[in-house]
């Protein structure tokens, strides 16, 4: 199989002077790392037809495969120039043996694949009748793509782990649209990779291609991942995004390794906007402004959850539109948040967006959080009282404090008593 391996110091796609072209492979057309030998899968013999058909149908010659960008392949084959003029139309029966089972039909004698490539990539072709199916297919003929001896890295080394998604961002301050989309990708170090490794990523999409130029760091200052603020990516398109990184290191070879994603699986919806809500009576009327994305506003399903701080429970609405009316209690706080994901009427189910900021509705019965900090301080002040109070009865504090004062002794009992006595 033949790997991709771009080398950090001279990257194909800044050498040619225009950072946004089309990378350059690294191996001359026609060299022994791209072309594939075409081999018949099945022993020479006797020829693969019934002695009821005239008609013998030859395999495809000049069979080969190259790596014509990143995680991209051209099959390329020919007719068979000994194969007998008919009025016949001819195709051919692709099929992909690896990395993933595939097989289609086409009438050209070319075709492009996008694939991961770090896992190999191999193929076959054969000759089938397009207008005449009682006719036998031919035998099949096989390449595959192999990897430049070097090229292929040490076992381990390869980053684990990646993951990768989108953002859409308004812009209207440059030349590419009015949305920008952004990619944030990251990854783990391969578990036999040594610690002076480098890793570095580069993205495809479409036609564009681009290096990364802002990283994040280990401990180990080793690139683990990897920020676009601005790419080429359109958020609304349904093609795969490549991602290819590969690594060096002054104590193996860096095994590289890519890896396509669907936009609609990693693009991170932004929430919806300006969140209002106002109750009139017993009803809560809440409206919302689709997410900053390129897809209009028919093409997003909303998700609104609605707390209730009096009975404690929420309610989860589900909406095409972005107005909800509903009946309340009148007498209640409310919380209400919306979150959103684009419909499957405009693309491939994804993921929902954050729920928006909340916000905050309604009368709460309850008393504010000053009154009953208030009313905690009163009863706190009393308590310390009355357990004073206490402590004076019991120890006797009080008298020991506060002593009586002593009263002068009265002699006139003593005076009438001695009168009598006389």
């Amino acid at each position: 199989m033949t790997i991709l391996f771009f080398r950090k110091e001279l990257p194909a796609f800044l050498r040619n002077g225009n950072r946004w072209d089309l990378p350059d492979p690294g191996i001359e057309p026609g060299s022994s790392a791209l072309q594939a030998d075409s081999l018949p899968s099945e022993p020479p013999g006797k020829p693969n037809f019934s002695k009821n058909f005239k008609i013998l149908l030859l395999p495809p010659v000049n069979f080969t495969i190259k790596a014509v960008n990143l995680a991209q392949v051209l099959l390329h084959w020919e007719p068979n120039p000994d194969q007998e003029q008919s009025n016949v139309q001819l195709g051919y029966h692709v099929k992909i043996n690896a990395p993933q089972e595939e097989d289609y039909e086409t009438r050209n004698t070319e075709s492009s694949l996008v694939t991961i490539l770090h896992k190999g990539f191999s193929a076959s072709v054969q000759t089938v009748p397009w207008n005449n199916r009682s006719l036998q297919a031919s035998s099949w003929v096989s390449a595959e793509l192999k990897a430049p001896p070097g090229k292929a890295g040490s076992p381990g080394t390869e980053i684990v782990n990646l993951t990768c998604t989108t953002n859409t961002k308004a812009d209207n301050y440059t030349h590419l649209g009015p949305y920008q989309v952004s990619l944030h990708c990251t990854w783990l170090v391969g578990k036999d990779a040594p610690d002076d490794t480098q890793y570095f990523l580069y993205y495809r999409y479409r036609s564009r291609t681009e290096e990364c130029q802002e990283y994040s760091k280990d401990v180990l200052q080793r690139n683990v991942a990897c920020w676009f603020p601005r790419t080429f990516i359109n958020s609304k398109g349904r093609d795969s995004l490549a991602v290819y990184v590969n690594g060096s290191s002054k104590e193996a070879s860096i095994k590289p390794f890519d890896q396509l994603f669907a936009l609609h699986a990693i693009d991170r919806v932004n929430p919806p906007a300006n969140v209002t809500a106002e109750i009139k009576g017993t009803c809560l009327s809440i409206h919302w402004e689709k997410p900053v994305s390129a897809f209009p506003s028919h093409c997003f399903d909303y998700e609104v959850k609605i707390y209730n701080a009096k009975k404690g429970y929420f309610q989860t609405e589900k909406m095409t539109t972005n107005t909800l009316i509903t009946i309340i209690d009148d007498v209640s706080k409310y919380y209400i948040q919306v979150r959103a994901a684009v419909s499957p009427v405009c693309r491939t189910t994804g993921l929902w967006s954050e729920w928006s900021q909340p916000i905050y509705v309604g009368k709460d019965d309850q008393k504010p959080w000053r009154e009953w900090f208030l009313i905690a301080v009163m009863m706190t002040i009393c308590l310390i009282l009355l357990i004073f109070s206490l402590i004076c009865r019991i120890c006797h504090l009080w008298t020991k404090l506060f002593p009586p004062v002593p009263v002068p002794k009265s002699n006139t009992n003593d005076f009438l008593v001695t009168i009598n006595n006389e």
